[in-house]
């Protein structure tokens, strides 16, 4: 059951701490894809390990290349898709930020709405988002991705754990139910 402080705004200095966070992401990843896009050829590749090279590629769909080859309308879509759940989990920060037991929840919303944003502001500069991690094993590549990826996926799985912990019977702070 929900009270009124669960769904009251954060204060301003505790949400504004959790934003500066997801600014934080996106100025790693686009100083990184600035990097790699000032040291690389298109499709260029440079072995780092022996399962991890460096490799310039633009992905112009989403995760995967879902939809890479669907002919210029994605590109839209997913900047609209975006920024509607960077809008939404802004919203859902402001309400759980400074909440005991939510930090999982802010740290998973955070990350998303940071690497999201970090690939929207790809897709208006290049038409594609810029991937240049690729990692490989067995003559097997794992399609390239980029930090902000990164930071969506570690993002989710914080959001698919605080939604299990509280599936669980779990308060928000951890504590089982008494």
């Amino acid at each position: 059951m929900t009270t009124a402080q669960d769904d009251a705004p954060a204060p301003a200095a505790v949400w504004l701490k959790w934003l500066a966070v997801a600014v934080a992401v996106i100025v790693l990843d686009q100083a990184s894809k600035l990097w790699v896009l000032d040291l690389f050829a298109l499709g260029e590749s440079r072995p780092v390990t022996g399962f991890f090279n460096l490799v310039l590629v633009y992905n112009p769909g989403a995760a995967f290349s879902f939809l890479a080859a669907a002919g210029g309308w994605q590109r839209w879509f997913f900047v609209v898709l975006a920024a509607a759940v960077s809008l939404w989990m802004g919203t859902m920060l402001r309400r759980h930020a400074g909440q005991p037991g939510h930090r999982g929840l802010c740290w998973g919303l955070t990350l998303v709405m940071g690497g999201a944003i970090g690939n929207v502001i790809d897709r208006f500069a290049y038409g594609a988002v810029v991937d240049f991690l690729d990692v490989h094993a067995l003559g097997w590549h794992w399609p390239a991705f980029n930090l902000a990826d990164s930071a969506i996926c570690l993002g989710v799985a914080l959001l698919a754990w605080h939604e299990l912990r509280q599936g669980k019977g779990e308060k928000p702070d951890g504590r089982g139910q008494s």
